[in-house]
Parts: structure tokens; sequence; C-alpha cells
């Protein structure tokens, strides 16, 4: 799983942010792995030098094999917080598309291999081939 970091003009990013991130979502999507091609993280501050509680905003976008692309943000007062808070949604997210793939790929029970409707078996009647 490639797993790149990305931040807006107002962040300064350092390799160290960069790599904890990258390990952060590593050690959180572990479980999915074989199912994840690439991780975008990307760090923005949304109200530049202004000060209100949920400045930070991390938005955390996963591509998927077979499946459209799931995408999450989480805001707070730090990037930790944030990073932490869309790896958490983003987990969720990725359960329920997953999920949601599986159970509709799978085949009726009221069809046969054909795909031809087959119906209960009844021995009290006879066909009428065997009359």
């Amino acid at each position: 799983m490639q797993v790149r970091v990305n931040a807006n003009h107002t962040i300064q990013t350092q390799a160290s942010l960069e790599n904890w991130a990258a390990t952060t979502v590593r050690d959180a999507l572990s479980r999915f792995a074989h199912d994840i091609t690439s991780v975008e993280v990307h760090f923005s501050d949304e109200n530049g030098e202004r000060i209100s509680p949920d400045q930070r905003r991390c938005m955390i976008e996963a591509r998927l094999t077979g499946h459209a692309p799931v995408a999450v943000s989480d805001y707070a007062e730090r990037l930790d917080d944030a990073l932490r808070g869309a790896t958490d949604k983003l987990k969720h997210a990725i359960e329920h598309a997953l999920a949601k793939g599986r159970t509709r790929s799978r085949e009726s029970i009221r069809r046969d291999a054909a795909g031809l409707e087959s119906a209960p078996a009844d021995s009290d009647h006879a066909s009428p081939d065997q009359t």
C-alpha cells in the first residue's frame, strides 16, 4: 500500500511529519492492505492565522481494488488528533464499502448455478411429465 502525505501552504511539513503520518495510516489500515492500492493524506489549516478550536483538517482518500475511492475528513485543534480521527473514520468507511461489495456479489439461495429459478422440491405432487 502506497501512502502519500501532502499539505497546503499553511502547514509546514517535514520528513518526520510525513513519516509519522504514513506509519500511522499503514498501521491503522494494515488489515485492509490487500484491498487498498494507495492512500493520500492531505493536511490543511482551514482558518489561516485566525485561531479557532477545530482549525486543522486531515482528509484521507483510499483507493480500493474493485471499488470506488473512499474519502473522509476530520477537524481538530492539532494535526495528530485530526489524523487519528480521520483514520478511525476511514477504517469504518472501508469496512462498510467492502461489506457492501460482498453482499452484492453473493448469489441468491433460490437460484441454481445457471441463474434459473429453482422450484422447491415437493414429493407429494407429480410433475406433468410423469403422468
